[in-house]
């Protein structure tokens, strides 16, 4: 009588995978509620944890501490979503990407400024106003702008390359005209204090660029 064959049953980890980025998303959805309500140094990871339905060590296991909390949220807020798709991928930035004219290149990066600047410029001031006194958020903060001078010197190099730049602009010019045009002190002035709209801000450093970098 021949026995019967075994066979080996292959694990479906996805389920798992999918519950743990539920949790993950969960935890920084919790974290941003609270960092805008409470500020930077005045949330634990332990008010996390409570928020979320999560335990301590569950949220140290994920993020590592405070700055790797701090970091997932600004991240979430300027993709919009969990999805596992890199910033520069996103639908408006590969127009942006992917636009031969530099006028409107420009114009379109400005509505990229007026979609994405809402969700992440509120978190990002509660950083900054926190990195004077806090190492943790000092850390944070630095992170984040070294990734917006990368991203602007990328954006710069790519204009330069492609030959849209006035003749008296260099790449590094072009690169510390963006970084100083998209950053959060600036929609702070324009959108927070002064009550313009974000549509509003982002045309107008859309022609603020056009003015400052083209021919």
């Amino acid at each position: 009588m021949e026995r019967p064959v075994k066979t080996t049953r292959t694990y479906d980890g996805s389920r798992r995978r999918e519950l743990a980025r539920h949790n993950r998303t969960v935890m920084v959805r919790s974290a941003t509620a609270l960092f805008l309500e409470r500020g930077f140094a005045a949330t634990t990871i332990a008010d996390v944890a409570r928020a979320s339905g999560a335990s301590v060590q569950n949220v140290y296991k994920v993020f590592r501490n405070k700055v790797g909390l701090a970091k997932a949220v600004f991240d979430l807020a300027i993709a919009g979503d969990d999805e596992e798709v890199p910033m520069v991928e996103r639908p408006s930035l590969l127009r942006v990407r992917d636009e031969p004219d530099p006028r409107r290149k420009l114009t379109y990066y400005g509505e990229h400024l007026a979609l994405v600047a809402p969700r992440h410029v509120p978190f990002q001031l509660v950083i900054l106003d926190a990195a004077a006194s806090d190492p943790d958020a000092a850390s944070v903060w630095e992170q984040l702008q070294d990734e917006r001078l990368r991203g602007m010197s990328m954006f710069a190099a790519d204009l330069d390359a492609r030959g849209h730049l006035r003749a008296d602009v260099t790449a590094s010019d072009a690169r510390d005209v963006l970084w100083t045009y998209n950053s959060a002190e600036l929609y702070r002035l324009l959108v927070i204090e002064r009550g313009w709209s974000p549509e509003r801000y982002g045309s107008w450093v859309a022609q603020a660029l056009i003015a400052a970098l083209l021919p």
